[in-house]
């Protein structure tokens, strides 16, 4: 690994140390994988998972490709 030095805002600074302290790791561990999940996805065209529909709970299936369009359809009409 290589050492790099970068300048945060304060906010997110705090949010990358709380999350580390919550999972026990380094702040380091935090930020490669923030940025490696971030890397890939922009990579591959894919976007990170909406957590709306990751639960089943709330939506199961695919959604329509004309959801924004006609959501008003798909809310109100059987």
């Amino acid at each position: 690994m290589q050492r790099m030095t970068i300048l945060l805002p304060s906010k997110l600074k705090a949010q990358a140390q709380r999350r580390a302290k919550e999972r026990k790791v380094s702040v380091s561990d935090v930020v490669r994988e923030s940025l490696e999940a971030t890397l890939e996805s922009a990579e591959t065209g894919r976007r990170v998972a909406d957590p709306l529909f990751t639960d089943e709970a709330v939506f199961s299936g695919e959604a329509p490709s004309n959801l924004a369009r006609n959501h008003d359809r798909y809310l109100y009409e059987d």
